[in-house]
């Protein structure tokens, strides 16, 4: 077999064609089945509006969002299974670890199971989808030591988890911001998650495999865990005034600062765009903008000396926090997302199936004489 190109960490290499998502990363565009985010974020889309739309590749009409949107509010409800295994849990456990036996949990119960008919596979994505939010919104009362709240069906998505998360109705900026930040992450073509998604889809196991497979790849510090690690670091600067010397000397002692920088992006990441603007409106609301001014200087610093720019985890760390979200449920909060573009990509996979299964370079010896274990 003839030598292949090689491509560290498969960097720029093309594993899978889509319809679901293109990023240019030259013009820092991100766009889902050909609406600009800013455009879908300007017009006043909803987050509902967003999954229809990654699913079916068409933003819905006025009847077919009610339609499905009323499907998505009907399927909130938790499987008690699910909950009783929940509180079998380590309420001191990593709260994606959790999120990720619950979510394989919930597939254990679905009415559809494995049926891996694309329509059933449809169905259970809804499912997925719609009860994500109580997912992540019970595991953090479990931790807490609270019952979980009743799914109210007259709020959005983005409505029904502030109200679970916090126990009353959130006021109107609050949802919208909320909701923004989840159209934001609902998709970014092949990343590492969405990969991993599709790899297990590929080999036709379920959707819930596929989504648990999705969940376990997020956890990483390096993806969906970044934007803890930058509240983490804001909270150690403490204080606007102190935030200078403080990511100077770090860079200095060559810390790794998270939240800067992308694969893709040579420019700003259009997601950041929003998020900056929308941490600072959060911290102008709550009287607290020392989070946002901050994360202001890191910015100019890392720039200045190492020329990246701020990435979605950035500013989506202090735009939550000032929203009163714990840190650890940053990451899960980008699964609630994120799962409308990872049942998208599951979904084409199963489509235009073709089993995915790259080479390696190999590296080590190729051939070697065996010598008996009495004369080794």
């Amino acid at each position: 077999m003839a030598d292949t190109d090689f491509s560290e960490g498969l960097e720029d290499v093309v594993a899978a064609s889509s319809e679901i998502c293109f990023i240019d990363g030259d013009e820092g565009r991100l766009v889902y089945r050909g609406y600009d985010i800013h455009d879908l974020v300007a017009g006043g889309c909803t987050f509902e509006e967003v999954i229809y739309l990654l699913w079916n590749g068409d933003l819905p009409t006025p009847e077919q969002l009610q339609s499905f949107a009323g499907t998505l509010r009907t399927d909130r409800q938790i499987n008690a299974h699910v909950l009783d295994t929940l509180h079998t849990l380590p309420k001191d456990a990593n709260a994606m670890a959790m999120l990720r036996t619950v979510v394989s949990t919930a597939g254990l119960y679905d009415p559809d199971g494995d049926d891996n008919a694309y329509e059933a596979s449809v169905r259970k994505a809804m499912r997925l989808v719609a009860q994500l939010p109580q997912f992540v919104t019970a595991i953090e009362r479990y931790k807490t030591g609270q019952e979980p709240l009743a799914p109210r069906e007259d709020l959005s998505l983005a409505g029904n988890f502030l109200y679970m998360l916090f126990g009353k109705e959130p006021d109107e900026y609050t949802t919208r911001a909320f909701e923004i930040a989840l159209i934001l992450h609902a998709d970014h073509e092949l990343n590492a998650s969405t990969f991993s998604a599709r790899v297990t889809a590929a080999t036709l196991s379920d959707l819930y495999s596929a989504i648990t497979s999705a969940v376990g790849t997020l956890k990483g510090p390096l993806h969906g865990g970044a934007n803890e690690q930058v509240m983490l670091m804001l909270k150690e600067i403490a204080e606007p005034a102190k935030a200078e010397t403080w990511i100077r000397d770090a860079l200095a002692n060559k810390k790794r600062i998270m939240g800067f920088g992308h694969r893709v992006y040579h420019t700003e990441d259009p997601r950041a765009t929003h998020l900056r603007q929308m941490s600072k409106e959060m911290g102008e609301r709550t009287g607290n903008l020392s989070f946002y001014e901050i994360s202001q200087t890191v910015e100019r610093v890392v720039k200045e000396q190492k020329h990246l720019n701020p990435n979605v985890d950035f500013y989506s760390a202090s735009t939550y926090y000032t929203m009163g979200i714990p840190i650890h449920l940053f990451t899960p909060i980008f699964a609630v997302s994120r799962t409308a573009g990872w049942t998208a990509h599951v979904l084409e996979q199963y489509r235009h199936n073709r089993l995915i299964r790259p080479r390696a370079e190999y590296k080590g010896i190729k051939r070697r004489a065996y010598v008996p274990l009495a004369e080794r």
